[in-house]
């Protein structure tokens, strides 16, 4: 399995033949558009950072589209969405929006994607499944979704193998990563352009986390 940052909280995973893409901004965002073809297209938030699906469509790579809450299954990626709340572009104190989960299980591992996730609180039927997971895609950028703080709080709670921090290049607050990794006690942690990993790789890990480079 490998794993690239393309900015915001859009990921590009391939693993066999099969790629992967999750929150890819659509066309009036002002983060640029991913420049690969997925088979899945994984959108958490209805927000033009975040739901160009269309955007992971090249050659002839015409994406399956998941958008919400509920249980999928394609090309075996086994995958439940969970609905939590996000105030992620909201101009309202009291606004918020629909956020979805993503727990996902293929090529023997367990990968949550926690989207735009503001609030520390998660539905009760996500909990009580998400042990044991190898892959956490964790917000930290503030501003509508986790702030630093409260995203390490989560991560201690969930105990992935690994954590790759999101929503800290082009969307989120100024220092977000900086202050994530100070609360993490890894600061002065060094970029990589993409992470390979297999089943046996997490195996030994224990919260151990990865920035990949946007």
């Amino acid at each position: 399995m490998v794993i690239t940052h393309h900015g915001g909280q859009c990921f590009k995973i391939t693993f066999g033949e099969r790629t992967l893409a999750f929150d890819p901004p659509a066309k009036s965002s002002s983060l640029k558009a991913p420049k690969f073809g997925a088979d899945i297209a994984f959108i958490s938030l209805r927000h033009p950072d975040m739901d160009g699906a269309e955007q992971a469509a090249h050659g002839d790579r015409e994406p399956v589209v998941i958008n919400g809450p509920g249980e999928y299954e394609v090309a075996g990626v086994f995958a439940r969405g969970f609905p939590t709340t996000s105030s992620y572009g909201c101009t309202r104190d009291d606004e918020t929006r629909i956020n979805t989960v993503y727990l996902l299980t293929f090529e023997n591992m367990k990968l949550c994607f926690l989207g735009a996730l503001g609030s520390t609180e998660l539905p009760r039927e996500l909990t009580a499944i998400a042990d044991d997971i190898d892959l956490l895609f964790l917000p930290i950028g503030g501003a509508g979704v986790l702030e630093p703080s409260e995203a390490h709080k989560l991560a201690v709670k969930l105990e992935p193998r690994v954590i790759v921090p999101m929503h800290w290049s082009g969307i989120g607050q100024n220092e977000a990563l900086t202050q994530y990794l100070k609360e993490e006690g890894s600061e002065g942690l060094t970029p990589q352009e993409k992470l390979t990993v297999k089943k046996k790789d997490v195996e030994a890990m224990n919260g151990t986390v990865v920035v990949l480079r946007a």
